[in-house]
């Protein structure tokens, strides 16, 4: 229900916009199906856009986030876990229907700290496998490449663990790259491409880490 809502405030814009365009070309069907081919890809965007900044608000409204530093058993089922469902379909919907669009421009980073992530200036994120956005917190000129997967939690025989990620200023994490929980990046390191940074690890900052699991080699 709440999705379902957040999917029609956002389509709202776009509405009104079909809705106040069908008379301009009533009588005309040529015209009217230009005029709607021609609306198709801004009404998307506007969409894309109304829904990145119709869900955090909703996600607050309703408590919708990831806690910090817990451990659920994913049977209980309890309130806890289940807004955590709810967080993490939130966000799964703006990926699928607005993240190909926005991904790598400021937009897009925009969405990410409006949902919950402490982010720094001049940061570039190109991937949309972040998830648990409210554990992430990235300084300045930080760069998340293609293909990252970078989330606050993970599920171990059937226990949900979260736990928060924190990249230091001037930060890349390289393409395809997998980063688990409580991990802590200092400053200026380079993550390569392809590694798997395992959780708790804590990375000397200037440094440069790659592998699976990752090492220093620089």
């Amino acid at each position: 229900m709440v999705q379902g809502a957040v999917c029609g405030l956002a389509a709202l814009p776009v509405v009104f916009l079909w809705v106040k365009a069908a008379p301009w070309t009533e009588g005309n069907h040529f015209v009217r199906a230009l005029v709607f081919a021609l609306l198709a890809v801004p009404s998307y965007a506007v969409f894309g856009m109304g829904l990145m900044a119709v869900s955090p608000l909703a996600n607050r409204l309703t408590g919708a986030r990831t806690p910090p530093n817990v451990e659920l058993r994913i049977a209980d089922m309890d309130w806890a876990l289940m807004r955590w469902v709810r967080a993490m379909v939130a966000a799964h919907l703006v990926r699928l229907f607005a993240g190909s669009l926005f991904r790598g421009s400021p937009i897009w980073t925009t969405y990410l700290r409006w949902n919950g992530a402490r982010i720094g200036r001049r940061v570039y994120v190109n991937s949309l496998a972040l998830s648990d956005h409210e554990l992430l917190e990235f300084g300045d000129d930080v760069v998340i490449g293609g293909g990252v997967h970078l989330s606050g939690h993970t599920v171990e025989h059937g226990v949900l663990r979260t736990g928060t990620v924190r990249l230091g200023s001037g930060v890349t994490v390289g393409l395809g790259s997998y980063v688990d929980i409580d991990v802590e990046v200092g400053a200026g390191c380079q993550v390569g491409a392809m590694s798997f940074v395992p959780k708790h690890s804590r990375l000397e900052g200037g440094a440069v880490y790659a592998g699976v699991p990752v090492k220093r080699v620089a």
